[in-house]
């Protein structure tokens, strides 16, 4: 399907519930990273960027979210993001938040609003 002004990044299917995933657009000094998280039936995008450093939230590539709380969590840290809204709930960010994306799913996939 060909959405205009949306990026088809993957098959909904393709994260399992509470998992994650992560995307680079683009190349080099302009790529622009980001990543989605599943919870049940909806999808949440953000900029793969701690709001404290400024550095990428993973260091295992698609591992975003931590499998004991639930939450977003920042790799170089360990704050924790509440993953419906991406506020930051613990850490030396707490209070900040991740800048959040648009994202539709239409017809089990999902596509970023450009």
């Amino acid at each position: 399907m060909n959405k205009t002004g949306f990026k088809f990044l993957c098959r909904f299917s393709d994260i399992p519930d509470g998992g994650s995933k992560g995307f680079t657009l683009g190349e080099g000094p302009t790529a622009f990273e980001l990543f989605i998280t599943r919870k049940g039936g909806r999808v949440y995008a953000y900029e793969n960027s701690c709001p404290h450093t400024g550095g990428p939230l993973d260091w295992t590539p698609n591992k975003f979210t931590d499998s004991d709380s639930g939450h977003i969590l920042c790799a170089t840290h360990a704050a924790l993001f509440r993953v419906e809204t991406g506020e930051c709930l613990a850490g030396p960010c707490a209070g900040d938040w991740l800048r959040a994306l648009r994202v539709d799913i239409e017809d089990g996939e999902i596509f970023l609003k450009m």
